[in-house]
């Protein structure tokens, strides 16, 4: 069995998918002598955004759905003046406007955009329509237009303008469009506009300072202990309590067994024995039930 369990943080460059990213850190593993490895990611990047991508291994992919659930933090610039059908720089030109806001101007809008939002998804997405991708019914020439949905920009501020552009940072929940959000800021100033850069600088814990280039980390897999350049399976749940729990206890939890009585604070917590995570559990006025389980026999 692989001791291969934890988080390998990339900062995925422009050009390659998300999917493509892991398919080349799955081969350079098995190529390495690992086998395999059961790995997949913690978010999805657009080929057109760069930034912080985790990428689950091992027993960490049972945790990387907690991941997806958090917030994300990214870095973003609006070019002002014209719309695209896909909302940044790949698709074609829609729509055209001589204005361009000031920095003053941008500014002042974003309160209109911070808290609780609705928000139009791209055409060009993944969600699906009836059971088809968006983008693909879009790229077949449907019109494609998406119901509202409502999600949480927990901070926005202006970093830059220049008068063509504005580049901006967003911390925001599961679910938002960088795209969109670009999209109707530049509309709420009188304008169009759309994405040129975007980049991932914050996906739940982890931050750009834990990242590395997809190059190296395929170097680092392929070296004699790439377990070295792992961070611990915990690592991606560092906003959930730790519970441990003993020998006979933890015995319990892997059988999918619940434990009486209250222990602690209701909620998600992460059942340890010493340093080896047990299972992701909920903890009740009733007791400890299993929400994972997690098999790390034998590693610490």
């Amino acid at each position: 069995m692989s001791r291969l369990h934890g988080w390998l943080v990339i900062d995925k460059p422009v050009g390659p998918t998300s999917a493509a990213v892991v398919g080349r850190l799955k081969r350079a593993l098995r190529e390495a002598g690992h086998g395999r490895v059961k790995i997949g990611h913690g978010g999805t990047l657009d080929p057109l955004a760069s930034g912080v991508l985790p990428v689950a291994l091992g027993e960490a992919t049972k945790l990387a759905g907690h991941l997806l659930d958090g917030p994300k933090a990214y870095r973003f610039t609006i070019r002002f003046g014209a719309a695209t059908e896909t909302d940044d720089a790949e698709g074609a030109v829609v729509a055209t406007s001589p204005v361009r806001p000031s920095a003053a101007e941008v500014a002042a809008v974003l309160p209109r955009f911070t808290g609780p939002i609705s928000q139009r998804p791209p055409a060009y997405s993944a969600l699906k329509v009836e059971g088809r991708p968006a983008h693909a019914r879009a790229r077949a020439g449907e019109t494609v237009t998406l119901a509202e949905r409502p999600v949480t920009i927990h901070a926005l501020e202006l970093e830059s303008s220049d008068g063509e552009t504005a580049t901006l940072r967003v911390r925001c929940s599961k679910g938002t469009y960088v795209r969109s959000l670009a999209r109707d800021i530049a509309e709420a100033l009188g304008t169009r506009g759309h994405v040129v850069a975007l980049r991932r600088v914050e996906a739940g814990p982890f931050a750009e300072a834990d990242a590395v280039p997809l190059d190296k980390a395929v170097e680092l897999v392929h070296g004699p202990a790439p377990e070295q350049a792992l961070l611990p399976l915990a690592a991606g749940l560092v906003d959930i309590p730790v519970l441990a729990v003993t020998a006979g206890e933890a015995n319990r939890l892997k059988h999918g067994q619940p434990l009486p009585g209250p222990r602690a604070k209701s909620g998600l917590h992460l059942a340890t024995l010493g340093p080896v995570p047990v299972a992701l559990v909920e903890v009740s006025p009733h007791g400890v039930t299993v929400v994972r389980g997690l098999n790390l026999e034998g590693d610490a």
